[in-house]
């Protein structure tokens, strides 16, 4: 009997995309990961870079749970000696780039090495409808209707 190794030759990658609409956004972030490193596929291997590219659209509209909209802190150091900022979730989804709660959710759950932020760029995250990638034909991801948990009504 053999063992079957996953060579990168072997890989076929994916496009899905992903509406985060109404989605919480740490159940949607782990589908992500799990996706963007490959571990939904027979033929995952930790040591070789097996996942498929990620488009999510309307990240402006993920949902947090909680009290995480004023609670949950992200913080940033700017290099200087106090230079320590910090923002919450809810200022980062109103703000300039709402996408980045998404990102940063889905980073701290991938591997911090090089193949980890190799990883990282097959992540596509946009705050409104339109993405640039319909060329690739992304087949669509429901993560909302996996679970009743994972969706919130609107408020």
């Amino acid at each position: 009997m053999n063992t079957y190794a996953t060579k990168p030759s072997d890989i076929q990658r994916k496009w899905y995309v992903v509406d985060a609409q109404g989605v919480v956004l740490g159940r949607l972030s782990a589908e992500i990961a799990k996706i963007l490193r490959g571990k939904h596929k027979p033929n995952y291997v930790p040591n070789i870079d097996c996942g498929d590219y990620v488009v999510v659209i309307n990240a402006d509209k993920v949902k947090l749970t909680g009290k995480k909209l004023t609670d949950k802190k992200y913080f940033k150091h700017t290099g200087w000696i106090g230079g320590i900022k910090e923002t919450t979730a809810g200022k980062l989804l109103d703000g300039r780039f709402p996408e980045r709660v998404i990102i940063k959710a889905v980073e701290r759950m991938i591997s911090r090495n090089p193949m980890g932020r190799q990883q990282m760029t097959k992540l596509k995250v946009y705050a409104g409808e339109n993405h640039p990638h319909t060329a690739q034909n992304p087949e669509v991801l429901d993560i909302a209707s996996r679970n009743p948990k994972n969706k919130r009504s609107p408020l």
